[in-house]
């Protein structure tokens, strides 16, 4: 296999936007995006009665989902065989473009394994239509910059298996890959050791800006176009939990004007708790706030 180091190298994506200028990249401007929302946020609702939860969040102005919790063994989202699950979608006027998909079950596990896992998501994510895999969590037990190496090469064999069936494949990041291991970090092992042309990034937005050293913008200038989708959901002033857009720290009318650069094709909100009410009023005044405040920022 190529080393990863020289594939980046070699390729020059590592090259930041400011060496060259923005006119080398051909991005769209002003692209009409439709607003997602991450149903991780409303866990309680779909484990209770996911049809009524969709219709709630559609009635909100939803018109994207993305998935968590897929059974890759009996193919089912939410209790439902993904086909009945496509179909509550349709009801709903609800669209699926990515997943979370569990593949930390298998990180310890054969090679085997977890070709079999991904090959039972790829199935899922075509059943509903969606156009990313996403790779979302790692355990505590598997942070170590070890282990960020051996998950570069992992993605990168997930990605090329789930480029083959049509797919894009994504890793999301949380806090711990920008812990500082001795001068390395775990979310540059990742930048630097994987084929962007095969794994591409979900940036949350929250995450980067509770701690990471870099901010966002920095970030997108180190690779730009690869951050096809976004975590978007705020940060409370006071304690830096979670909260309802709006009610935060976080200034997106600096961070929205870069989707175009960054490679931002699909965006969710999130939060994932710390609700002011409960779940379902969270969403809405989400909703509410960022059709009033921040959807026409996007450039």
């Amino acid at each position: 296999m190529l080393n990863r180091r020289n594939f980046i190298k070699q390729s020059g994506l590592a090259l930041s936007v400011a060496s060259f200028g923005l006119s080398s990249f051909n991005f769209s401007k002003a692209k009409s995006y439709k607003m997602g929302l991450q149903l991780f946020t409303i866990r309680a609702p779909m484990a209770e009665d996911p049809k009524k939860a969709l219709k709630a969040i559609a009635g909100f102005g939803y018109q994207d989902t993305e998935t968590y919790g897929y059974d890759g063994a009996t193919q089912s989202f939410y209790g439902m065989p993904a086909t009945d699950f496509k179909k509550v979608l349709e009801d709903n006027s609800l669209l699926s473009t990515s997943g979370h998909y569990d593949f930390i079950k298998y990180f310890n596990g054969t090679t085997d394994e977890l070709i079999r896992y991904t090959d039972q998501s790829i199935e899922g994510a075509h059943a509903l239509e969606q156009k990313y895999i996403t790779w979302p969590w790692l355990d505590p037990e598997s942070r170590s910059i070890e282990k960020f190496k051996i998950l570069a090469d992992k993605l990168n064999l997930i990605g090329e298996r789930v480029n083959k069936a049509g797919l894009g494949f994504a890793y999301h990041n949380h806090d711990f890959e920008f812990i500082d291991h001795n001068g390395e970090m775990g979310y540059d092992i990742i930048l630097q050791n994987t084929d962007p042309e095969l794994v591409k990034l979900q940036i949350d937005l929250y995450w980067v800006a509770h701690s990471s050293p870099r901010t966002a913008h920095e970030l997108f200038m180190e690779a730009p176009g690869r951050f096809v989708m976004w975590h978007i959901k705020d940060m409370d002033k006071i304690s830096r939990d979670y909260t309802e857009m709006g009610n935060g720290s976080i200034d997106y009318t600096k961070i929205l004007p870069d989707a175009a650069m960054s490679g931002m094709e699909y965006y969710y909100i999130e939060q994932g708790g710390n609700f002011a009410h409960d779940p379902i009023q969270s969403v809405k005044e989400s909703a509410e706030f960022f059709k009033k405040n921040l959807i026409n920022l996007f450039a």
